[in-house]
């Protein structure tokens, strides 16, 4: 059987205005990411010292330690490739690779570079937009270009909520000028991790796909629900199927996928349009890749996936989700009904065989 490929390390960047709170947000994430290890980027100054999950102090120019098991970055933008490449190499442990751009930095240069990159081992995770939602109409006349950020992040993380006299007007004129993107609001800078990444197991887990960080928290009460809990901010849907997805119907899912649905991952099962391969899925916002790997004698063949998003409906979404499913009566796979999946596939991937 074919070995399966090195997993890929996501790369978020992290943008919004000088004083949006995304220091504190990073802090926040250092502090909660269990055993996942990150690393971070600061595009014009600070350390991240990940053992010790705090921020310190500033450091110099295009400077990084690796000593001690501390990563510290302060890289000018045109370094960025080499410093991923350093970041992602076995060596270093990284699960999670987070940019945090300047406050008056272009997000959507940084995420040119970081989809431009050449490192095998890194994927593009995202762009998270951070706002200050008690300074937000001050800072869009200041600066009307966030209206084109906003339009371009992936996820609006509208912090500061419990100090702006109207939150929820500010909430809704994001969410008019996010484009689709989920918008999450949060004091603190306090968001989910998993909102971001897959946080690496306390323990050793046996299978594909576990969904234990997504539910079954008995900590929250017998009733499993979350009250004051961060997966409050948004809703998640699991799906399973044992039959194989028709991968026209599941294109057509995808493109259409509704607005605050933020992230999807997992694995599919297209059956007999690739019986070689399973398709890891990595979706963020409107970005979306498909990575065939190898089936393994012990994997079940099955799809599994995770949806993440805000104020979605996952009822619906689940009824999508079933009507993609290949019927065993079906008729047989064409050379055809590839093209849309393999559309995002990353270039020098194996592509199947033709049915």
């Amino acid at each position: 059987m074919g070995q399966r490929p090195t997993p890929q390390i996501p790369v978020v960047v992290l943008a919004g205005f000088l004083g949006s709170g995304k220091t504190t947000l990073l802090n926040h994430l250092l502090h909660r990411s269990g055993g996942s290890r990150i690393g971070a980027v600061v595009n014009d100054f600070g350390s991240i010292e990940i053992d010790a999950m705090a921020v310190a102090g500033a450091l110099g120019d295009s400077t990084v330690s690796l000593g001690n098991g501390c990563l510290c970055c302060a890289v000018d933008a045109s370094e960025l490739d080499g410093y991923l490449e350093r970041l992602a190499r076995p060596e270093a442990g990284i699960d999670v690779i987070v940019i945090e751009a300047s406050g008056l930095a272009e997000p959507q240069e940084l995420v040119r570079m970081v989809l431009a990159s050449e490192q095998p081992r890194v994927v593009y995770g995202g762009l998270v937009e951070v706002v200050d939602a008690a300074e937000f109409d001050d800072t869009r006349a200041k600066h009307p270009e966030i209206d084109r950020h906003l339009a371009l992040a992936d996820l609006v993380v509208v912090n500061k909520t419990d100090r702006a006299p109207e939150p929820e007007r500010v909430l809704a004129l994001v969410h008019s000028l996010a484009d689709g993107a989920a918008v999450v609001p949060a004091t603190y800078g306090r968001i989910d991790p998993e909102f971001l990444y897959d946080c690496r197991p306390s323990e050793e887990r046996v299978g594909q796909l576990s969904f234990d960080d997504l539910h079954d928290h008995p900590e929250d009460g017998e009733d499993g629900g979350h009250p004051g809990h961060l997966h409050a901010a948004y809703d998640t849907l699991s799906f399973v199927s044992d039959l194989p997805l028709d991968p026209r119907r599941l294109m057509r899912f995808l493109d259409s996928r509704p607005e605050g649905l933020y992230r999807i991952k997992g694995y599919v099962d297209l059956g007999p349009y690739d019986t070689r391969n399973r398709y890891a899925v990595h979706a963020v916002g409107r970005f979306l890749r498909f990575h065939p790997e190898p089936w393994t004698s012990t994997d079940a063949r099955r799809t599994q996936l995770v949806l993440i998003g805000s104020g979605i409906d996952a009822a619906a979404l689940r009824g999508e989700l079933d009507a993609c499913r290949r019927d065993a009566d079906a008729p047989p796979a064409d050379e055809h009904g590839m093209w849309g999946v393999l559309r995002y596939v990353p270039d020098g991937e194996e592509p199947p065989d033709t049915p």
